[in-house]
């Protein structure tokens, strides 16, 4: 099972935490209702994710900036919390490459962050590239993508796909050395764009990911994610900037009975 930890009371606390980017955050309402629904105690989630999130870059998204990953502070809040065991999940990888940096860069700074969950004792589970929706891309979609979502990226279709592959087979070798669970995602799960999961199936991809960490199966909770989507989406991180005006939100966003949730 995930990690025990003590909460304020006296209740045993489930450890999640969730490095992600922009599926995490379109996601996370959905994530938070399972995780309720199949952790045998409350849960305290910690994520890390935002639209074009970098694992070790920092990364802009029009006006509004985020640290990256590995320099954020979920790492503190870890250590903080006493945080050890986690059920923890590394998702969303390949930003960068739109970005300009080398998949061994890249890889790198993902194997790092691996390393550091399983430095706690975390139960890890890591997603590969949906290179079959990525191979479907033809030209006239791709250049349409890069114009929309990263405007200043130059590297041609066929050069992305290359290095998609390449990242791939590199997550797959961190996860075999780390003894991580690989988790592949099926080209139906994607959409025109090819990188977000369609938000039918994201209910697919926290089942499997609830699969991989070992939780019981999900107790019947019809209102969890509505609430939870009503609770969240307004919720920001911990350390970001809007038009380059630093803003800082205290954490945990959500301190409720039987649920804690800190965004970095």
């Amino acid at each position: 099972m995930a990690a025990v930890e003590l909460t304020r009371g006296t209740a045993m606390a489930e450890s999640f935490v969730v490095l992600g980017a922009s599926n995490v955050s379109r996601g996370l309402a959905g994530l938070t209702a399972a995780l309720q629904a199949r952790a045998p105690g409350p849960v305290q989630l910690f994520v890390a994710a935002g639209h074009g999130r970098g694992y070790g870059v920092n990364t802009r998204v029009a006006w509004r900036r985020l640290p990256a990953i590995l320099t954020s502070g979920l790492w503190r809040a870890l250590d903080r919390e006493r945080v050890e065991r986690p059920a923890a999940l590394v998702t969303d990888v390949g930003n960068e490459l739109l970005y300009g940096l080398g998949v061994t860069a890249v890889a790198t700074a993902v194997r790092d962050a691996v390393e550091r969950l399983r430095d706690r004792g975390g139960r890890v589970a890591i997603t590969g590239l949906p290179l079959g929706s990525i191979a479907r891309v033809g030209p006239v979609r791709y250049r349409l993508m890069r114009t929309v979502y990263v405007p200043g990226c130059q590297l041609s279709r066929a050069a992305i796909k290359d290095a998609a592959l390449w990242l791939d087979d590199e997550l797959r070798t961190i996860a075999t050395a780390t003894g991580s669970v690989f988790l592949d995602q099926p080209a139906a799960w994607y959409g025109f764009d090819a990188i977000h999961v369609r938000r039918p199936r994201l209910a697919e991809l926290w089942q499997r990911v609830g699969d991989a960490w070992g939780l019981p199966p999900a107790r019947h909770r019809p209102w969890a994610e509505l609430v939870d989507w009503a609770v969240l989406a307004a919720k920001p991180a911990e350390v970001r900037s809007l038009a380059g005006r630093p803003l800082l939100t205290r954490q945990p966003v959500v301190a409720r009975a039987g649920l804690r949730v800190w965004m970095y």
